[in-house]
């Protein structure tokens, strides 16, 4: 009897979903007055008039869109399905890596004069961005990052399976990073977004995995 229940309990378990991330034990970075938590998807209502932004160009500093996150140590490879209902100019959302509001990276899709486009601004005190416009609409995209070293690798796909890569920047090697999903609305009055199969997996450090290959 008891091994028969012990069965049961076990292939109960093994019929759940299994997540990388557990979405209600992240954190919020400036919380948006509307979002709810379902079915392993974030769905928020983007605070109007935010932004994540440092100095160029423009002359401005922001830092104030808002960005669900949890934390990591080591390399990683992230990965987030974004969803949006993209409005007025600089509508965004997507992923965000980020060590302070000096040192981030935010990639996504970005709304700009009525087209849309894969966005990546990388900061390091100052702002840059780098856009690949898109002939029509999408209704979702993937973002996955990979952190190795010093370097993130970011790409994008439109169907989960195959990725392009869109962008390699720098980021601080072994200094921990918050990784997670953001939106920022600079021009409107906010839009809604929803973030689905957000997962973060562990990747072996490859520094020590070539000193331990090479001392066996």
């Amino acid at each position: 009897m008891k091994s028969k229940l012990f069965f049961l309990i076990c292939s109960f378990l093994l019929s759940l979903p299994v997540y990388a991330q557990t979405l209600e034990k992240m954190n919020w970075f400036n919380e948006p007055t509307q979002w709810s938590i379902n079915n392993n998807q974030l769905t928020m209502s983007v605070t109007p008039k935010s932004d994540y932004w440092r100095i160029s160009h423009y002359g401005f500093t922001v830092d104030d869109a808002p960005f669900y996150y949890t934390e990591y140590g080591g390399e990683f490879e992230a990965k987030v399905k974004v969803t949006g209902d993209y409005k007025v100019r600089f509508d965004q959302a997507g992923m965000m890596i980020r060590i302070d509001h000096e040192n981030y990276i935010k990639a996504g899709i970005e709304y700009v004069d009525g087209k849309y486009n894969l966005s990546v601004v990388v900061t390091h005190h100052t702002s840059d961005w780098s856009v690949i416009a898109l002939g029509k609409p999408v209704e979702s995209v993937w973002i996955k990052a990979v952190r190795r070293m010093d370097a993130i690798e970011i790409f994008y796909s439109f169907d989960d399976k195959e990725y392009t890569l869109m962008r390699n920047a720098w980021m601080e090697a072994n200094c921990p990073v918050k990784v997670g999903m953001m939106g920022a609305c600079p021009d409107g009055e906010g839009f809604n977004v929803s973030f689905s199969d957000f997962s973060v997996k562990h990747l072996p450090d490859v520094v020590r995995t070539k000193w331990l290959e090479t001392n066996k």
